[in-house]
């Protein structure tokens, strides 16, 4: 594969960022600075003349969030346009480049036109929109987010410390994202599932059996910090004090609810239920994470997710 040259990480965007590097409201984005247009203005396009993008980064849709993001149309509409370009392969049809959630959700809503912005892109620049785009979001899964991170480093020639600067990441945040696509198969999985966070996921890393120790781990409910201790400890009375910690009863019931909330939510949550009372404890990472809980927890009326509300 040729790889395209390399510009500014994020350069491309002027269609859906502003000079902050935040998705911007559609009061701002009539006029797009960048990129040769086939027209300044929005137009509204058949949602059946487009298709979803196949630089698209997100692998999986949450049908709950597809369904509160359609009723949230049905009252409000789309607020912001739809970035397409022309069909490379479907003549007089269009391919999303940024804004499939909307698309999806807009059909469920029985809308049959929706706002679009059209763009002239290569495939390399729409690949890289569409992952920049969708990386500025918390909701892509972990692995969605690591494999995000290391296409913008193979296939653009971008360093870790330009999409950290970008991103408003940490250069180590992003690293350490990378270096989880090296984890066996089955650790993947559980990661993907909930069984374990982040935090247990980079424990594993460079370890001689990670899949035995991730299997410990699941099974015995260690948090992350014993993980670190029983990846690290070489003293076998150690590890086998660890590994036989009694693990904690929990309902079957209480169980599925705490996966549920984590394949929701994408975050580590716990539930502590006492005879009809109890706690509910979710784990977050950084301020963005946070926004979103607490979107959800709102059902939309936390005001600082606005700008967030129905993009990718």
């Amino acid at each position: 594969m040729v790889k395209p040259p390399k510009k500014n990480l994020g350069k491309g965007l002027s269609a859906l960022l502003g000079n902050d590097g935040k998705i911007i409201s559609d009061s701002r984005v009539q006029k797009p600075s960048r990129n040769r247009d086939i027209s300044s203005n929005n137009h509204l396009l058949s949602v059946e003349k487009m298709h979803p993008g196949r630089f698209q980064p997100r692998q999986k849709f949450s049908s709950p969030e597809i369904e509160e993001l359609a009723k949230s149309i049905k009252m409000h509409g789309i607020i912001q346009p739809i970035l397409v370009r022309k069909h490379p392969k479907k003549k007089n049809d269009y391919e999303i480049i940024a804004g499939e959630r909307r698309w999806r959700a807009a059909q469920v809503a029985q809308v049959h036109e929706v706002p679009v912005i059209f763009r002239e892109f290569s495939d390399g620049e729409a690949l890289e929109i569409g992952l920049v785009e969708n990386l500025q979001r918390e909701n892509l899964s972990t692995l969605e987010e690591a494999e995000g991170y290391r296409r913008l480093v193979d296939e653009f020639d971008h360093t870790q410390e330009e999409i950290a600067k970008t991103l408003g990441k940490s250069r180590p945040y992003v690293s350490n994202m990378i270096r989880l696509l090296n984890l066996p198969g089955v650790i993947k999985e559980m990661l993907q599932k909930g069984d374990l966070t982040v935090g247990h996921a980079r424990a594993l890393l460079n370890t001689e059996n990670p899949i035995g120790l991730a299997e410990k781990v699941v099974a015995r409910g260690l948090n992350v910090r014993q993980t670190e201790i029983l990846c690290k400890t070489s003293d076998p009375q150690v590890e086998k004090e660890i590994s036989q910690k009694t693990p904690l009863s929990k309902d079957p019931d209480i169980l599925s609810l705490e996966k549920d909330l984590i394949r929701s939510l994408g975050l580590k949550v716990e539930i502590d239920f006492n005879m009809g009372g109890g706690n509910i404890k979710i784990s977050y990472e950084n301020l963005e994470q946070l926004d979103g809980v607490l979107y959800s927890l709102s059902n939309g009326k936390h005001g600082k997710r606005y700008f967030f509300e129905d993009t990718d």
